[in-house]
Protein backbone atom coordinates (compact mmCIF):
# COMPACT_ATOMS: atom_id res chain seq x y z
CA UNK A 1 0.00 0.00 0.00
CA UNK A 2 2.78 2.50 0.87
CA UNK A 3 4.73 2.24 -2.19
CA UNK A 4 1.12 2.42 -4.39
CA UNK A 5 0.69 6.09 -2.11
CA UNK A 6 4.32 7.11 -3.29
CA UNK A 7 3.67 6.12 -6.66
CA UNK A 8 0.30 8.11 -6.98
CA UNK A 9 1.90 11.24 -5.46
CA UNK A 10 5.06 10.84 -8.02
CA UNK A 11 2.89 10.87 -10.67
CA UNK A 12 0.66 13.98 -9.39
CA UNK A 13 4.11 15.94 -9.09
CA UNK A 14 5.04 15.43 -12.57
CA UNK A 15 1.83 15.79 -13.94
CA UNK A 16 2.12 19.11 -12.21
CA UNK A 17 -0.66 18.42 -9.72
CA UNK A 18 1.25 18.08 -6.37
CA UNK A 19 0.32 20.57 -3.79
CA UNK A 20 2.11 22.11 -1.17
CA UNK A 21 1.60 24.09 2.29
CA UNK A 22 3.08 27.42 2.86
CA UNK A 23 3.89 27.76 6.84
CA UNK A 24 2.29 31.26 7.56
CA UNK A 25 4.00 33.20 10.35
CA UNK A 26 2.09 36.43 10.27
CA UNK A 27 -1.80 37.17 10.56
CA UNK A 28 -3.93 36.58 7.80
CA UNK A 29 -3.60 40.09 5.51
CA UNK A 30 -2.58 41.56 2.37
CA UNK A 31 0.87 41.38 3.09
CA UNK A 32 2.30 38.45 5.22
CA UNK A 33 5.17 35.86 6.24
CA UNK A 34 5.12 32.83 4.39
CA UNK A 35 8.01 30.16 4.61
CA UNK A 36 9.94 33.05 6.46
CA UNK A 37 9.74 35.73 3.59
CA UNK A 38 7.70 38.07 3.05
CA UNK A 39 4.94 38.52 0.28
CA UNK A 40 2.26 40.85 -1.11
CA UNK A 41 -0.44 38.05 -1.09
CA UNK A 42 -3.66 37.53 -3.64
CA UNK A 43 -4.15 34.37 -2.04
CA UNK A 44 -6.76 35.01 0.70
CA UNK A 45 -10.31 35.08 1.16
CA UNK A 46 -10.02 37.83 3.33
CA UNK A 47 -12.29 39.88 1.27
CA UNK A 48 -13.00 42.67 3.42
CA UNK A 49 -9.94 42.54 5.32
CA UNK A 50 -11.31 40.82 8.53
CA UNK A 51 -9.09 38.34 10.11
CA UNK A 52 -6.76 40.64 11.66
CA UNK A 53 -8.96 43.42 12.96
CA UNK A 54 -8.13 45.00 16.00
CA UNK A 55 -11.77 45.06 17.17
CA UNK A 56 -12.24 41.55 16.44
CA UNK A 57 -9.05 40.63 18.30
CA UNK A 58 -10.49 42.32 21.46
CA UNK A 59 -13.92 40.68 21.07
CA UNK A 60 -12.08 37.39 21.09
CA UNK A 61 -9.88 38.40 24.00
CA UNK A 62 -12.76 39.38 26.12
CA UNK A 63 -15.12 36.43 24.88
CA UNK A 64 -12.59 33.75 26.01
CA UNK A 65 -12.49 35.17 29.26
CA UNK A 66 -16.24 34.89 29.65
CA UNK A 67 -16.54 31.40 27.91
CA UNK A 68 -13.72 29.52 28.01
CA UNK A 69 -11.62 28.00 25.27
CA UNK A 70 -14.04 25.37 24.37
CA UNK A 71 -17.72 24.34 24.18
CA UNK A 72 -17.10 20.90 25.74
CA UNK A 73 -19.88 18.81 24.48
CA UNK A 74 -22.29 18.32 21.42
CA UNK A 75 -25.25 21.44 20.83
CA UNK A 76 -27.86 19.14 22.16
CA UNK A 77 -25.96 18.23 25.22
CA UNK A 78 -24.63 21.44 27.16
CA UNK A 79 -22.59 22.52 24.34
CA UNK A 80 -24.72 25.59 22.59
CA UNK A 81 -23.61 28.53 24.21
CA UNK A 82 -25.49 32.21 24.71
CA UNK A 83 -22.97 33.22 22.05
CA UNK A 84 -23.88 30.56 19.57
CA UNK A 85 -27.50 31.66 20.22
CA UNK A 86 -27.06 35.06 19.82
CA UNK A 87 -25.01 35.08 16.81
CA UNK A 88 -27.76 32.54 15.42
CA UNK A 89 -30.19 34.78 15.38
CA UNK A 90 -27.97 38.03 14.28
CA UNK A 91 -27.18 36.35 11.28
CA UNK A 92 -30.98 35.30 10.74
CA UNK A 93 -31.68 39.21 10.93
CA UNK A 94 -28.95 39.86 8.93
CA UNK A 95 -30.13 37.95 6.00
CA UNK A 96 -33.56 38.32 6.06
CA UNK A 97 -34.13 34.68 7.16
CA UNK A 98 -36.33 33.16 9.87
CA UNK A 99 -33.66 31.55 11.48
CA UNK A 100 -30.40 30.09 11.14
CA UNK A 101 -27.68 27.62 12.65
CA UNK A 102 -24.30 27.53 13.21
CA UNK A 103 -22.07 24.88 11.53
CA UNK A 104 -17.94 24.54 12.40
CA UNK A 105 -17.00 24.46 8.46
CA UNK A 106 -18.91 25.25 5.22
CA UNK A 107 -18.24 21.67 4.40
CA UNK A 108 -19.85 20.29 7.69
CA UNK A 109 -22.94 22.33 6.96
CA UNK A 110 -23.40 21.12 3.51
CA UNK A 111 -23.12 17.45 3.83
CA UNK A 112 -25.19 17.82 6.68
CA UNK A 113 -27.74 19.72 5.62
CA UNK A 114 -28.23 18.37 1.75
CA UNK A 115 -28.00 14.74 3.83
CA UNK A 116 -30.92 15.54 5.40
CA UNK A 117 -32.99 17.58 3.46
CA UNK A 118 -33.25 14.77 0.87
CA UNK A 119 -32.25 11.19 0.58
CA UNK A 120 -33.41 7.87 -1.39
CA UNK A 121 -36.28 8.53 -3.50
CA UNK A 122 -35.47 12.29 -4.15
CA UNK A 123 -33.53 13.98 -6.68
CA UNK A 124 -30.43 16.63 -6.43
CA UNK A 125 -29.65 19.12 -9.55
CA UNK A 126 -25.99 20.22 -9.66
CA UNK A 127 -23.89 22.85 -11.26
CA UNK A 128 -21.32 20.92 -12.90
CA UNK A 129 -19.15 23.94 -11.75
CA UNK A 130 -20.18 23.75 -7.65
CA UNK A 131 -17.76 23.51 -4.87
CA UNK A 132 -16.53 19.98 -3.61
CA UNK A 133 -18.61 20.12 -0.70
CA UNK A 134 -21.59 20.56 -2.17
CA UNK A 135 -21.02 17.37 -4.79
CA UNK A 136 -20.13 15.83 -1.72
CA UNK A 137 -23.29 16.27 0.33
CA UNK A 138 -25.32 15.33 -2.48
CA UNK A 139 -23.52 11.77 -2.46
CA UNK A 140 -24.20 11.40 1.36
CA UNK A 141 -27.33 12.24 0.83
CA UNK A 142 -28.41 9.08 -1.74
CA UNK A 143 -30.81 11.49 -3.52
CA UNK A 144 -30.57 11.07 -7.18
CA UNK A 145 -27.80 12.77 -8.19
CA UNK A 146 -28.23 15.04 -11.84
CA UNK A 147 -25.37 17.84 -12.90
CA UNK A 148 -25.99 20.18 -15.36
CA UNK A 149 -23.42 22.12 -17.40
CA UNK A 150 -22.51 25.74 -16.20
CA UNK A 151 -24.86 27.69 -15.39
CA UNK A 152 -27.26 26.20 -18.35
CA UNK A 153 -31.07 26.87 -17.22
CA UNK A 154 -32.29 25.21 -20.54
CA UNK A 155 -30.46 22.17 -19.36
CA UNK A 156 -31.85 22.22 -15.59
CA UNK A 157 -35.30 22.47 -16.75
CA UNK A 158 -35.34 19.43 -19.03
CA UNK A 159 -33.84 17.70 -15.89
CA UNK A 160 -36.42 18.67 -13.94
CA UNK A 161 -39.11 18.42 -16.32
CA UNK A 162 -38.07 14.78 -16.91
CA UNK A 163 -37.79 14.17 -12.70
CA UNK A 164 -40.51 11.97 -10.67
CA UNK A 165 -38.71 12.15 -7.76
CA UNK A 166 -40.95 12.88 -4.68
CA UNK A 167 -38.60 15.57 -3.50
CA UNK A 168 -36.64 18.05 -6.19
CA UNK A 169 -33.76 20.46 -4.38
CA UNK A 170 -31.49 22.72 -6.74
CA UNK A 171 -27.94 22.85 -5.37
CA UNK A 172 -25.60 25.79 -6.48
CA UNK A 173 -23.26 28.05 -5.68
CA UNK A 174 -24.01 32.13 -5.82
CA UNK A 175 -20.83 32.72 -6.35
CA UNK A 176 -18.36 30.13 -8.10
CA UNK A 177 -14.96 30.04 -6.35
CA UNK A 178 -12.87 29.08 -9.35
CA UNK A 179 -14.22 31.27 -12.30
CA UNK A 180 -15.96 34.54 -9.78
CA UNK A 181 -18.92 34.67 -11.76
CA UNK A 182 -22.56 34.76 -10.17
CA UNK A 183 -25.43 32.06 -10.57
CA UNK A 184 -28.86 32.83 -12.46
CA UNK A 185 -30.51 32.27 -9.03
CA UNK A 186 -34.09 34.07 -10.06
CA UNK A 187 -34.13 32.12 -13.06
CA UNK A 188 -33.53 29.30 -10.50
CA UNK A 189 -36.00 30.00 -8.37
CA UNK A 190 -38.92 30.30 -10.90
CA UNK A 191 -37.61 26.75 -12.04
CA UNK A 192 -38.11 26.04 -8.30
CA UNK A 193 -41.54 27.27 -8.32
CA UNK A 194 -42.81 25.91 -11.31
CA UNK A 195 -41.81 21.93 -10.84
CA UNK A 196 -42.21 22.09 -6.76
CA UNK A 197 -38.30 22.30 -6.09
CA UNK A 198 -36.33 24.06 -3.14
CA UNK A 199 -33.30 25.97 -3.97
CA UNK A 200 -30.27 25.78 -1.91
CA UNK A 201 -27.45 28.36 -2.21
CA UNK A 202 -24.20 28.45 -1.00
CA UNK A 203 -23.00 32.04 -0.68
CA UNK A 204 -19.61 31.34 0.57
CA UNK A 205 -17.88 34.06 -2.04
CA UNK A 206 -20.63 36.50 -1.87
CA UNK A 207 -21.66 37.23 1.63
CA UNK A 208 -20.30 40.23 3.17
CA UNK A 209 -19.83 41.22 -0.19
CA UNK A 210 -22.71 41.83 -2.43
CA UNK A 211 -26.08 43.15 -1.72
CA UNK A 212 -26.62 46.16 0.74
CA UNK A 213 -24.81 46.18 3.36
CA UNK A 214 -22.85 42.51 2.48
CA UNK A 215 -26.43 40.78 3.32
CA UNK A 216 -24.96 38.22 0.43
CA UNK A 217 -26.21 37.64 -3.47
CA UNK A 218 -29.96 37.04 -2.45
CA UNK A 219 -30.25 40.52 -1.17
CA UNK A 220 -27.76 41.35 -4.72
CA UNK A 221 -30.41 39.62 -6.65
CA UNK A 222 -33.05 40.82 -4.90
CA UNK A 223 -34.44 37.10 -4.19
CA UNK A 224 -36.77 36.11 -1.22
CA UNK A 225 -39.21 32.87 -0.90
CA UNK A 226 -40.16 30.11 1.31
CA UNK A 227 -38.63 27.62 -0.97
CA UNK A 228 -34.74 29.47 -0.70
CA UNK A 229 -32.16 27.72 1.30
CA UNK A 230 -28.56 29.17 1.91
CA UNK A 231 -25.26 28.34 3.75
CA UNK A 232 -22.35 31.09 3.82
CA UNK A 233 -19.23 30.62 5.25
CA UNK A 234 -17.87 33.07 8.31
CA UNK A 235 -13.92 32.48 7.45
CA UNK A 236 -13.94 34.59 4.20
CA UNK A 237 -15.21 38.00 4.45
CA UNK A 238 -16.62 37.59 7.93
CA UNK A 239 -12.70 37.10 8.59
CA UNK A 240 -13.37 34.26 11.45
CA UNK A 241 -14.22 31.03 11.27
CA UNK A 242 -17.35 28.84 10.60
CA UNK A 243 -21.26 28.60 8.62
CA UNK A 244 -24.31 28.82 8.94
CA UNK A 245 -27.47 27.87 7.41
CA UNK A 246 -30.59 29.91 7.24
CA UNK A 247 -34.28 29.49 5.80
CA UNK A 248 -37.11 28.49 7.14
CA UNK A 249 -37.91 27.96 10.67
CA UNK A 250 -39.25 24.30 10.05
CA UNK A 251 -36.13 23.78 8.49
CA UNK A 252 -33.63 24.95 10.56
CA UNK A 253 -35.75 22.97 13.37
CA UNK A 254 -35.52 20.03 11.35
CA UNK A 255 -31.83 20.26 10.59
CA UNK A 256 -30.76 20.65 14.57
CA UNK A 257 -32.71 17.09 14.74
CA UNK A 258 -31.21 15.36 11.82
CA UNK A 259 -28.12 16.63 10.62
CA UNK A 260 -25.86 14.86 11.47
CA UNK A 261 -22.98 17.06 11.56
CA UNK A 262 -24.42 19.25 13.82
CA UNK A 263 -26.01 16.53 15.78
CA UNK A 264 -22.38 14.85 16.52
CA UNK A 265 -20.03 17.63 16.29
CA UNK A 266 -18.98 19.86 19.17
CA UNK A 267 -19.51 23.53 18.23
CA UNK A 268 -16.97 25.79 17.62
CA UNK A 269 -15.40 27.55 20.94
CA UNK A 270 -18.53 30.06 22.18
CA UNK A 271 -15.52 33.07 21.86
CA UNK A 272 -15.73 32.06 18.12
CA UNK A 273 -19.16 33.01 18.32
CA UNK A 274 -18.97 36.43 20.38
CA UNK A 275 -16.11 37.38 17.86
CA UNK A 276 -18.33 36.50 14.65
CA UNK A 277 -20.86 38.66 16.05
CA UNK A 278 -19.07 41.69 16.34
CA UNK A 279 -17.47 41.12 12.41
CA UNK A 280 -21.48 41.39 11.22
CA UNK A 281 -21.67 44.61 12.90
CA UNK A 282 -18.65 45.46 10.99
CA UNK A 283 -20.11 43.63 7.56
CA UNK A 284 -22.97 45.82 8.53
CA UNK A 285 -21.31 48.70 8.70
CA UNK A 286 -18.56 48.44 5.74
CA UNK A 287 -20.20 50.16 2.95
CA UNK A 288 -16.94 51.89 2.75
CA UNK A 289 -14.96 48.72 2.53
CA UNK A 290 -17.11 47.07 -0.35
CA UNK A 291 -16.75 50.45 -2.60
CA UNK A 292 -12.89 50.21 -2.13
CA UNK A 293 -13.15 46.56 -3.08
CA UNK A 294 -15.11 47.58 -6.13
CA UNK A 295 -12.61 50.01 -7.34
CA UNK A 296 -10.16 47.93 -7.04
CA UNK A 297 -11.42 44.80 -8.54
CA UNK A 298 -12.89 47.29 -11.59
CA UNK A 299 -9.63 49.22 -11.33
CA UNK A 300 -7.86 45.48 -12.12
CA UNK A 301 -9.88 44.76 -14.87
CA UNK A 302 -9.91 47.67 -17.18
CA UNK A 303 -5.66 47.37 -16.62
CA UNK A 304 -4.56 43.94 -16.88
CA UNK A 305 -3.48 43.51 -20.52
CA UNK A 306 -2.86 40.36 -21.57
CA UNK A 307 -2.27 38.29 -24.60
CA UNK A 308 -1.16 34.85 -23.92
CA UNK A 309 -3.60 34.15 -20.54
CA UNK A 310 -6.84 34.86 -20.37
CA UNK A 311 -8.66 36.87 -17.59
CA UNK A 312 -12.10 35.33 -17.03
CA UNK A 313 -15.38 37.71 -16.47
CA UNK A 314 -15.99 38.11 -13.16
CA UNK A 315 -17.26 41.37 -11.27
CA UNK A 316 -16.33 40.14 -8.19
CA UNK A 317 -13.49 39.54 -5.46
CA UNK A 318 -12.50 36.25 -7.56
CA UNK A 319 -10.14 37.43 -11.10
CA UNK A 320 -9.48 33.96 -12.29
CA UNK A 321 -6.34 34.33 -15.39
CA UNK A 322 -6.63 31.27 -17.10
CA UNK A 323 -3.40 29.80 -18.26
CA UNK A 324 -3.89 26.59 -19.40
CA UNK A 325 -1.62 23.85 -18.91
CA UNK A 326 -0.60 23.05 -15.29
CA UNK A 327 3.25 23.36 -15.80
CA UNK A 328 2.73 26.82 -17.28
CA UNK A 329 0.82 28.29 -14.45
CA UNK A 330 2.53 27.05 -11.79
CA UNK A 331 5.26 28.52 -13.56
CA UNK A 332 3.63 31.64 -13.45
CA UNK A 333 2.86 31.23 -10.17
CA UNK A 334 6.68 30.71 -9.09
CA UNK A 335 7.75 33.50 -11.25
CA UNK A 336 5.80 35.99 -9.48
CA UNK A 337 6.65 34.49 -6.06
CA UNK A 338 10.00 35.35 -6.89
CA UNK A 339 8.86 38.96 -6.91
CA UNK A 340 7.63 39.10 -4.02
CA UNK A 341 3.77 38.23 -4.63
CA UNK A 342 1.55 34.83 -3.81
CA UNK A 343 -0.94 34.31 -6.05
CA UNK A 344 -2.00 30.52 -5.94
CA UNK A 345 -2.11 28.35 -9.09
CA UNK A 346 -5.58 26.07 -9.37
CA UNK A 347 -5.43 22.96 -11.12
CA UNK A 348 -7.50 19.66 -12.11
CA UNK A 349 -9.20 18.32 -10.38
CA UNK A 350 -10.78 21.62 -9.00
CA UNK A 351 -11.32 23.25 -12.40
CA UNK A 352 -11.60 21.11 -15.27
CA UNK A 353 -8.44 19.92 -17.13
CA UNK A 354 -6.81 22.22 -19.51
CA UNK A 355 -8.16 25.32 -17.62
CA UNK A 356 -5.30 25.49 -15.02
CA UNK A 357 -5.03 29.12 -13.68
CA UNK A 358 -3.98 31.55 -11.75
CA UNK A 359 -6.69 32.35 -9.37
CA UNK A 360 -6.44 35.87 -8.19
CA UNK A 361 -8.41 37.13 -4.82
CA UNK A 362 -8.74 40.61 -4.28
CA UNK A 363 -10.07 42.62 -0.68
CA UNK A 364 -10.78 45.54 0.96
CA UNK A 365 -6.66 45.59 2.44
CA UNK A 366 -5.50 46.16 -0.94
CA UNK A 367 -4.29 49.35 -1.96
CA UNK A 368 -4.36 50.69 -5.13
CA UNK A 369 -0.28 50.44 -5.89
CA UNK A 370 -0.49 46.69 -4.70
CA UNK A 371 -3.16 46.38 -7.85
CA UNK A 372 -0.87 47.85 -9.96
CA UNK A 373 2.35 46.02 -8.61
CA UNK A 374 -0.22 42.65 -9.18
CA UNK A 375 -0.66 43.97 -12.98
CA UNK A 376 3.49 45.15 -13.61
CA UNK A 377 4.27 42.11 -12.38
CA UNK A 378 1.78 39.56 -14.67
CA UNK A 379 2.17 41.29 -17.63
CA UNK A 380 6.49 41.48 -17.33
CA UNK A 381 6.21 37.82 -16.33
CA UNK A 382 4.57 37.26 -20.26
CA UNK A 383 7.42 38.44 -21.92
CA UNK A 384 9.87 35.97 -19.83
CA UNK A 385 8.23 32.81 -19.70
Amino acid sequence: MLASLQIALDKRKADGLLRQRRLLDSPQAEHIVANSKPYLSFCSNDYLGLANHPALIAAMQKAAGDSGVGSGASGLVTGHHRYHDDLEKQLAKFVNMPAALLFSAGYMANIGALGALVGRGDAIFADKLNHACLNDGSYYSLAEFNRFAHNDVAALENLLKASSARHKLIAVDAVFSMDGDIAPLAEYLTLCEKYDAYLYIDDAHGFGVLGEHGQGSLNHLKLKSPRIIMMATLGKAAGVAGSFVAGESVVIDYLIQTAKSYVYSTPAPPALSATLSASVSLIEQGDDLRTHLHSLINYFKDNLQCKRWQLMPSETSIQPLVVGDNLEALALSEYLQSLGILVPAIRPPTVPVGTARLRISLSAAHSLDDIKQLISAIQQAEQVL
